[in-house]
């Protein structure tokens, strides 16, 4: 059954939050958005479990229940799988922005020779987070096209959110490695670990232990469909709670197998307290891209 708005209420009531900010969902172009569908629809067979879209809407439905849930800033997190693609995505997430106020200006890139050009672009246009999936687009993140991009987003402090964990499938670039060799080079870049970096999720807390800049988000760790074959490890819960600060609300909608309440309410259930859901779910995000009323404390 989808979530329904009183369900997510209750949750930002008892907690007493202004709203969530949620640092990865999927907006896109139309047929982008169904092509992905059609992936997932496809992803049983692949990982063994069936991947059913909850909400499998239009658009304008989509971003109406986000607005219903309470979320006051979301992405429109999108990524190329080919050359010549980036540049094109980048123009539809700044037109969505602009008529979407709530949505955080999102772009991407692909290493390409134009990379650093249209990432520039964005930049000055104003791009508040980027979106990088090094499984989908099976490159190196330390590919030297991209040497000018990561800089210039470590110079100008945007997050980059990396789908960078091996799930649900491992691919040529996934996994600590690959991130480690690039933080190394770049150590002041703003980096969100996409699913906690499953399911290499210690490793990926340990890259956070060494970075002050890295971050984690939360989409579709500790839900019971994860469950299934990338649980989180009970003896690293406590270093959940020593990273607070930096773990982030994130869900995947729309395309998730299950109802948006399910991700929070599996984030309260692991017992870490309501201070850290209150970072986690709202101030975490709202000082990572100063939204107004955030939380006092280090960006």
């Amino acid at each position: 059954m989808p979530a329904t708005a009183e369900t997510v209420r209750a949750f930002r009531d008892r907690l007493g939050l202004p709203g969530l900010v949620d640092v990865h969902t999927h907006f896109m172009p139309d047929r982008v958005m169904r092509k992905v569908w059609d992936y997932f629809d496809a992803a049983g067979p692949l990982t063994g479990v069936a991947w059913p879209i909850t909400y499998r809407h239009e658009e304008e439905q989509r971003v109406a229940l986000l607005r219903e849930f309470g979320v006051r800033a979301f992405t429109s997190m999108l990524y190329p799988h080919k050359p010549a693609m980036a540049a094109w995505l980048n123009a539809w997430a700044e037109d969505f922005a602009a008529r979407t106020p709530d949505c955080l200006h999102t772009a991407t890139f692909f290493p390409e020779k134009d990379a650093a050009a249209y990432v520039g672009r964005a930049v000055e246009r104003g791009a508040r987070v980027f979106k990088a999936h090094l499984q989908v687009g099976g490159y190196d993140p330390n590919d030297p096209l991209l040497t000018p991009v990561w800089g210039l987003l470590a110079e100008a402090r945007i997050p980059v959110v990396v789908h960078c964990g091996s799930g649900p499938v491992a691919a040529a670039h996934t996994g600590p490695g690959p991130i480690a060799r690039l933080l190394a080079r770049h150590p002041r870049l703003p980096l969100v670990v996409a699913h906690m970096g499953m399911p290499e999720y210690a490793d990926f807390l340990d890259l956070a232990d060494r970075h002050r800049e890295v971050r984690l988000d939360t989409t579709m760790a500790f839900t019971d469909f994860s469950a299934q074959f990338s649980g989180f490890p009970p003896a690293d819960l406590g270093r959940l709670a020593d990273l607070g600060d930096r773990i982030l609300l994130g869900t995947d909608f729309p395309n998730i197998p299950y109802p948006y309440e399910h991700q929070l309410e599996a984030l309260e259930r692991l017992g870490l307290g309501d201070d850290w859901l209150r970072a986690v779910c709202h101030d975490n995000g709202a000082r990572l891209f100063s939204l107004p009323g955030r939380p006092p404390g280090p960006r």
